[in-house]
């Protein structure tokens, strides 16, 4: 399975206008921008895509996690924390945080404690974010 996206800029670094889109249609033209990197201007960043993935992605290996112990949630509610920071080389995403609450019917609090674990280390998300990057580039003039 393979999913796409596509990010498309015109200007410089502080005066120029980005747009991304997602093969689902979802996000569409969505605008981001130095001021919604750095500031708060109005669209969306990097950052908060790599936290949504991160949380939607953890939330969904939990659920299939606590299926595998015999639990069933009624709801969980993760929120990942994407820290970015300035380093001797540039901007580098520090940590990442998730945040979850959990209500499950009945659990037991070792059995959820492993698939919580197992969840995190098995999130393809959280797999990436520890992984090699493969880049191609072409030029066209």
């Amino acid at each position: 399975m393979k999913r796409t996206a596509s990010a498309v800029w015109t200007g410089g670094l502080k005066d120029g206008k980005g747009k991304i889109s997602t093969q689902s249609g979802i996000l569409k033209d969505t605008q981001y921008g130095f001021n919604t990197r750095f500031e708060d201007g109005p669209g969306t960043n990097p950052e908060e895509l790599i936290a949504a993935a991160h949380a939607g992605c953890f939330t969904m290996a939990l659920s299939a996690q606590l299926g595998e112990a015999g639990m069933v949630a009624e709801n969980l509610s993760t929120t990942a924390e994407v820290t970015l920071e300035k380093v001797a080389d540039g901007f580098s995403i520090t940590a990442v945080h998730l945040d979850l609450v959990a209500k499950i019917p009945g659990a037991n609090q070792d059995a959820f404690d492993a698939a919580v674990g197992k969840a995190k280390s098995g999130c393809p998300v959280s797999k990436l974010l520890n992984a090699d990057i493969s880049l191609s580039a072409k030029l066209e003039n």
